[in-house]
């Protein structure tokens, strides 16, 4: 069986010409509650017009629901879902947890699927989805075929069948989806919420040990080339992937066409005995995609790892295909290419100057070719306008783009608005009758929604057949001449007896009579919907409970256990260095309740252990990598050996494997944003607290903290935020000649590296275990002057995360917050020091005491 081919519609001509191009689905946002904020997006009034239209023509229509949900934002995100049970969405695709649980209660025959912003990269977290009542799930970009294969035996081994979904082709994040905090944390502008500001697309300095790093034109580090894997498909296939997914719910009606066009010719190419269109060829179908968007197209990480080959940092806007290099300027404008390409005019070129300043774009200089002239092997001359392009500072050697090309773009615009044909619909017929007695043609399905059965009798009684008796073949010839009708006979049941005989002609009565009747009746269900009062845009009163009895119900907290009297510090540290340091602090100086050690070397794990074993109250707890792959269960096993007091937990692997243990407290990575989502990991899990997820500000933290037992609550005070966490390692691939960690030679191990941004902020850069890297704010972000605020809402933990503090610093930042929490420093006074002590100063982030309006942005 194929697997899906599931296309973008950011509008409604985006959609018909994903539908008119081949998809078998379409996935698709309204003006709310969806990560493409920016996309034009449908409105929710026109949810059942979609789907109509959608399944008229037998597509699938998915509803993106996947972004967090605040806390105030419950009600309305419960009425969006009742209006997508009510539009027959086909599925909505979802990244909170807490909205799963929601959904499950208020429409259980809601389909949901586990988006890629859920960081699904295992079995376990396939399962976590299961549970959580997705039907299928959208597996982060970061999977090989190898993982993808390896994934399939372990989903086996659990005997869990669960359908997958892989994007093939489009803008890829050098981020794991759900895990990026770089638009949150440098300008409250959350990936998680649809926001996405694409500081990846941003050029940055590479500082190793101090020094900047010459690159040359290598200045987009975090840039990665689109995805493209149409000719992958057949592994793709044999690996039993239930969906295809093309990203570009940003991209117009023009892309959508093309790129769906490609994959529907390759998923059909076995079915193609011959052809001599040329754009069914490898080269063909490369071009076609180019042409409609192209930063680079690669197989990303499907052929597995290799860092050198994923980013080359060059470029990070569409330029489409590379078709050749400058020789010359000629006077007078012309340009004189080296390019096999066969040129015309009306195309778009673009040519680049690069820049002297690492930090600054390359400029630009292009235009539409005005005359061309071939000058035989593989050169040409031409020249560009219209007026005149300052063309005299290109320099030899400038690559050439070839960025639009007319002929192409009116081609995909006519086929972007082909019309797309309603469907005829299958009508199941039961033909019954004995001699002597009338012949009965009985409508099977569709069923009438008011009930009633609709039967045609003959006019005619039974007669016994001379020639020709009525038998299956002779009833579907004439029962099935529905041409022009919309409908077409699917089936037919017949209970008749033998040598039986009817008119032609009566039959021919008999089937006009029926097609009469359904479509009486559906005239009139159309009348009476359309002369009922108009309903409001979300409506709920057909439901057993409203939206607001069901949140009522859900959001029940239990008696408030006692508080601990005084506020406790936890503290993570990165460093035995910070760990001793810790240590030797006395427990009336600093009221730290428990030490996490988040470390990258994990042979250091037991000496952590040792060093803290009953030094604090709650001990001392160990945290493992944010992401794990479907052949690194194996990254656990230090964890374990080292026997710590406790864990800190940052995805499913975790949570299945460590919470059975030891005591477990769930990491910001589990996007707990709302009640909902935080009762799910303590209520399933067993967690005993919860870290707010930093796309919260503070009167959202407030919120939270309403919604819940604040004792499960923990909220992170300070921190450098992790800004991108990637697969992709920069060490490897701008600091050695490898592609991996098997022949990079460990550059990580010998270098000190940040990332300087335009702004001259120099951002700290790490590898973990699993040679993940995660590039960290360089700008610490302080909530001090939020403690008040949360210490009335009741909030008794607050974490305190340290980065590269010696020892010394290790020691006046605990004390300093210490000081906070038992009130003799004020939180102002705090603030200031902060300021002076970090050589960057502090930000309030999304911690501000007003933070940003961030609404849900749904019609009223």
């Amino acid at each position: 069986m194929k697997p899906e081919l599931l296309a973008p519609a950011g509008d409604w001509s985006a959609l018909k010409a994903a539908v008119a191009s081949g998809a078998d689905a379409v996935y698709f946002g309204v003006d709310a509650f969806n990560a493409r904020q920016r996309a034009e997006n449908f409105r929710i009034a026109d949810l059942a017009e979609v789907m109509t239209w959608l399944h008229d023509r037998e597509v699938k229509g998915f509803l993106t629901f996947n972004v967090l949900v605040f806390s105030d934002e419950l009600q309305r995100a419960a009425e969006l879902l009742v209006a997508a049970d009510q539009a027959k969405v086909d599925a909505v695709i979802v990244q909170d947890v807490g909205l799963c649980n929601l959904a499950r209660q208020l429409v259980p025959g809601l389909v949901l699927h586990g988006s890629t912003q859920m960081s699904i990269t295992s079995a376990a977290g396939v399962a976590q989805a299961a549970a959580l009542g997705c039907q299928r799930v959208v597996l982060a970009r970061e999977l090989s075929l190898a993982d993808l294969d390896r994934l399939n035996g372990q989903l086996q081994q659990r005997h869990l069948a669960m359908p997958l979904e892989v994007f093939v082709h489009g803008a890829l994040c050098v981020a794991y989806s759900g895990q990026c905090l770089t638009s949150e944390s440098l300008g409250q502008r959350s990936a998680n919420r649809g926001e996405c500001a694409q500081a990846c697309r941003l050029p940055y300095e590479l500082i190793v040990d101090g020094e900047a790093r010459p690159l040359g034109d290598q200045r987009y580090l975090l840039s990665p080339q689109d995805l493209s894997a149409w000719d992958l498909l057949p592994q793709l296939e044999r690996l039993g992937i239930a969906s295809l997914k093309v990203e570009g719910r940003l991209k117009d009606a023009n892309y959508v066409a093309a790129v769906t066009d490609a994959y529907r010719r390759q998923l059909d190419r076995r079915d193609q005995t011959s052809s001599d269109d040329p754009s069914l060829d490898g080269s063909g179908m490369k071009r076609q995609m180019e042409l409609a968007f192209s930063r680079g197209l690669s197989h990303g990480w499907l052929d597995g790892v290799d860092h050198r080959r994923l980013v080359h940092g060059r470029w990070s806007k569409k330029r489409g295909p590379l078709i050749g290099r400058l020789l010359r300027v000629e006077s007078g404008g012309w340009l004189q290419l080296r390019t096999q390409e066969p040129l015309r005019n009306g195309q778009g070129l673009v040519l680049e100057m690069v820049s002297s300043d690492p930090l600054q774009p390359p400029q630009e200089i292009g235009g539409r070719i005005m005359a061309c002239e071939s000058l035989g092997r593989d050169r040409l001359r031409l020249r560009l306008g219209p007026g005149r392009c300052a063309v005299a500072q290109l320099r030899p050697g400038a690559s050439v783009w070839l960025t639009s090309d007319p002929i192409w773009s009116q081609h995909w615009e006519k086929q972007s608005r082909r019309d797309v044909p309603v469907k005829d619909r299958s009508l199941h017929l039961k033909v019954s009758g004995r001699l002597g007695e009338p012949l009965e043609l009985a409508l099977l399905d569709p069923s009438i929604h008011n009930g009633k059965r609709i039967v045609v009798r003959s006019s005619l009684p039974l007669q016994p057949a001379n020639q020709r008796p009525l038998d299956q073949g002779r009833l579907e010839d004439q029962l099935g001449r529905l041409g022009g009708t919309g409908w077409t006979l699917g089936s037919l049941v017949l209970d008749l007896c033998a040598d039986a005989f009817l008119p032609v002609a009566e039959l021919n009565r008999m089937r006009r009579s029926l097609l009469e009747q359904i479509a009486q009746i559906g005239e009139a269900e159309d009348a009476a919907h359309a002369s009922a009062p108009e309903q409001p845009p979300l409506p709920s009163s057909s439901l057993r409970l409203q939206p607001a009895e069901v949140l009522e119900s859900l959001l029940q907290r239990p008696a408030q256990p006692s508080l601990p009297e005084d506020p406790q510090l936890v503290v993570l540290v990165r460093s035995l260095e910070q760990l001793k340091a810790l240590s030797e602090l006395s427990a009336t100086a600093a009221p730290v309740g428990s030490v996490v050690a988040d470390l990258e070397q994990p042979r250091d794990c037991r000496e952590a252990v040792a060093i803290g074993r009953g030094v604090w109250p709650d001990g001392l707890w160990l945290a493992g990598p944010r992401v794990t792959r479907p052949n690194e269960r194996w990254t656990l096993e230090p964890l374990i050996q080292a026997r710590a007091d406790g864990y800190l937990v940052r995805n499913a692997d975790q949570l299945e494997t460590l919470t059975p243990l030891a005591p477990c407290i769930g990491d910001f990575s589990l996007n707990s944003a709302n009640p909902l989502s935080m009762d799910w990991y303590v209520r399933f899990w067993g967690l005993k607290r919860v870290t707010a997820s930093y796309d919260l500000n503070l009167q959202q933290l407030l919120d939270l903290a309403a919604g819940v037992q604040p004792s499960c609550l923990e909220v992170t005070l300070h921190q450098h935020m992790p800004l991108f966490h990637m697969e992709h390692c920069l060490f490897c691939a701008f600091l050695s000649d490898g592609k991996d960690h098997t022949d990079c030679g460990r550059p990580c191990e010998q270098h000190t590296v940040t990332l300087m941004d335009r702004s001259g902020v120099e951002h700290p850069l790490r590898a973990d275990l699993g040679c993940r890297n995660t590039l960290f704010n360089g700008t610490a972000q302080s909530g001090v002057e939020a403690l008040p605020a949360l210490l009335q809402a009741g909030v008794r933990h607050f974490r305190l995360e340290l980065l590269d503090e010696d020892a010394a610093a290790t020691v006046r930042r605990v004390h300093l917050y210490s000081d906070a929490l038992a009130g003799r420093l004020p939180s102002r006074e705090v603030w200031k020091r902060e300021q002076i002590s970090h050589q960057l100063g502090v930000t309030r982030g999304s911690m501000r005491v007003k933070g940003p309006e961030r609404t849900s942005r749904i019609s009223r």
